[in-house]
């Protein structure tokens, strides 16, 4: 029966649109933890004659079922898949495969190689040692030792989904992801192929400068927290909402929301904004800070701001604090707004003056009032007393009824001796 079905084999494949033949061919590289395996060539001769054929296989050994259009190849695998009227192509080798050509689904074990080219993009890379590829959709489950690159990017995990035409990724396991000049580790990160990233628990950053005019020893800057926003193409944009920590040769910056741009040396953060700066001797803190690492330094703290070196204090509403080069530093304080209601310090000066002035000045009510007899005054309530006094000042009146006791007028008093009628 094995013979018979190789016999139905060499006459299928003159006339499927997925040929079928025998070669040798280099075995695919073993993917390691971050560095990029070696490039395989393929000296194979062409599968298939037919350039309009999706999908070309060759093996070792293969067995087709020509029923259900399912075949297992052994041995140096390699499957090359071109979609009709789109410029890209798949290329994927492994020991073995299992394909259907109807659905063109692929399951590829050990030592698993796809390369995917689309369009004018650099083409995206997958190594790992189970793959199950979907050739139409381009989506990929990958698991065991897997790697994934595309241009300066790269990414491992122990498992993770991809789809090569849209190169959104989701790794899963010990995941390293590095591009450019920084790396991060993390139990999970999601990319969607457009300069975004998102990593999940335990995330560690690190970005390496190397030695220039401003850093002879070059420096290292890196991040933490459990959810980190990075969007490498825009400065190296770093987003931690649920507050973290930022670290560089100059000290720790940390808050309960934190922002900044690992290139410009750019950090914001606010709710308990803490910052410790060892070779300053400094440490400052508020609601809110601003830390700027270029053109000499400094970081701007407001609400419920703070600063200490070397035991010098300095609060304020708002500070900014220069960092100089000698490591010095220098506080420059903004005097709080007063509060909603209350006289500017201006304003409260005008008004003690008017204030001191008019109390050098009595009223003739009060000089008048201070001449009456001691006797006439215990006799006075506090309502007479105000009544007397402001009828006394406005007519001068003779008597002055209060009551039913009737008082002679001040100044008539004062002539009279003090007597009553």
């Amino acid at each position: 029966m094995r013979h018979w079905k190789k016999i139905l084999i060499a006459l299928f494949a003159a006339t499927c649109i997925t040929n079928i033949t025998f070669a040798e061919e280099n075995a695919a590289p073993k993917p390691e933890e971050v560095q990029a395996p070696a490039e395989t060539d393929s000296k194979a001769e062409p599968i298939s004659k037919d350039v309009n054929a999706p999908s070309e296989l060759k093996a070792d050994e293969i067995e087709y079922d020509m029923e259900t259009q399912q075949a297992k190849a052994t041995g140096k695998v390699n499957v090359e898949h071109k979609p009709e009227g789109k410029n890209e192509a798949s290329h994927l080798e492994a020991d073995e495969v299992e394909y259907n050509v109807d659905t063109q689904q692929a399951k590829a074990t050990g030592n698993v190689y796809i390369q995917h080219q689309n369009e004018n993009k650099d083409p995206s890379k997958l190594n790992a040692d189970i793959v199950e590829y979907d050739l139409q959709s381009g989506i990929m489950t990958a698991a065991g030792n897997v790697l994934l690159r595309q241009g300066t990017a790269r990414a491992t995990g122990k498992r993770a989904m991809y789809n090569s035409n849209t190169q959104e990724a989701y790794l899963l396991d010990d995941v390293i992801a590095i591009r450019d000049n920084v790396r991060i580790t993390c139990d999970r990160l999601l990319s969607n192929g457009a300069g975004h990233m998102q990593a999940d628990g335990n995330v560690y950053g690190v970005q390496t400068i190397e030695p220039d005019t401003k850093y002879p020893d070059g420096d290292t800057r890196t991040f933490m927290g459990d959810h980190v926003d990075f969007y490498p193409d825009e400065k190296n944009h770093v987003v931690i909402p649920g507050g973290g920590l930022l670290t560089s040769s100059d000290g720790d910056f940390t808050a309960d929301f934190m922002e900044g741009w690992l290139d410009d040396e750019y950090y914001f953060g606010t709710g308990n904004a803490h910052a410790i700066s060892p070779p300053r001797d400094m440490e400052a803190g508020g609601d809110r800070m601003e830390y700027f690492g270029k053109d000499g330094g400094k970081a701007i703290i407001t609400g419920n701001a703070w600063a200490v070196q070397e035991n010098n204090t300095m609060r304020g509403n708002r500070l900014t604090v220069y960092l100089a080069d000698d490591k010095n530093l220098t506080v420059k304080p903004t005097p709080a707004k007063p509060a909603t209601g209350a006289p500017k310090v201006e304003e409260f000066e005008v008004f003690q003056r008017e204030r001191e002035a008019a109390a050098s000045r009595p009223s003739s009510v009060e000089s008048k009032t201070a001449d009456v007899d001691s006797k006439s005054a215990d006799n006075l309530k506090p309502a007479d007393t105000e009544s007397k006094s402001a009828e006394v000042e406005k007519k001068s009146a003779d008597t002055v009824k209060t009551g039913e006791k009737i008082f002679v007028d001040v100044d008539n008093e004062k002539n009279s001796g003090g007597k009553k009628e």
